[in-house]
């Protein structure tokens, strides 16, 4: 079973400590990470792309609900087990859809539970492993607006092979070069998610143009046919990747 990437955010040192502890008596789990405030979490959320977040309320700073109302708004967010020492706030916390809600001190069984259930909700990986099925029965238009130096064109979505988030648009990589899309990410994998699935944060790849992996260092990127561009893949999709490419192969 892939590891469970965890990231503990409490402003307290020894709670930080009594919770890593205790993810190291729980199988498949891997404490990836610390932060002590929300803005230092949002941050390593960010680099580290975890699985789930053990995450404090009250903290200097802002509140552990703020962060987790902010990573709602991500593609692909994290799970949340909220460890608190306050039961009043069970019901916002929840709001958020929040996996779990443990009060301090967090004893290793009910944590082990509360993981257990995250790790059943986590995130959608199997996206990645049913892909290939639904390819057959292709999904939204068959052409986007899309922006070039010709100005407004109609670009036709067979031809894409990887979608890349780049500031505020989304590029469009194909045969033929490179347009920016006026639409976001999240909204262009709400429609063709049948056709394309997500391999980063910032990423969408067409299934039918996969040719495999080309390992940098610690990093993978997904060859594409048809075009240079190689986007990387995250930590934490890495094993879908790999069994979908597999399934293809």
């Amino acid at each position: 079973m892939t590891q469970l990437r965890v990231l503990i955010v409490d402003d307290e040192p020894l709670a930080r400590a009594r919770l890593h502890r205790q993810l190291e008596r729980i199988d498949n789990c891997i404490a990836v990470g610390e932060a002590a405030d929300i803005e230092v979490g949002l941050s390593q959320i960010r680099e580290l792309d975890p699985d789930l977040v053990l995450l404090d309320i009250e903290m200097p700073g802002g509140s552990g609900l703020e962060l987790a109302q902010q990573l709602s708004s991500f593609a692909c967010p994290p799970a949340i087990i909220f460890c608190t020492a306050h039961d009043e706030f069970a019901l916002p916390a929840f709001a958020t859809s929040a996996v779990g809600y443990l009060l301090k001190p967090v004893n290793v069984e009910q944590l082990r539970e509360a993981v257990s259930k995250a790790q059943r909700l986590s995130k959608p990986q199997q996206q990645l492993l049913t892909t290939k099925q639904d390819l057959e029965e292709p999904s939204g238009r068959s052409r986007i607006k899309a922006i070039s130096r010709l100005g407004v064109e109609l670009l036709d979505v067979d031809s894409i092979r990887c979608l890349v988030a780049d500031s505020k648009y989304v590029v469009a990589h194909h045969a033929a070069g490179e347009t920016i899309l006026d639409e976001s990410l999240k909204e262009l994998e709400s429609e063709f998610g049948q056709r394309f699935v997500r391999i980063h944060r910032s990423a969408l790849v067409a299934v039918q143009y996969i040719v495999g992996l080309r390992r940098e260092g610690t990093n993978y990127r997904v060859e594409l046919d048809g075009v240079t561009a190689a986007p990387l893949v995250s930590r934490r999709m890495l094993p879908s990747v790999k069994g979908l490419i597999a399934e293809m192969c």
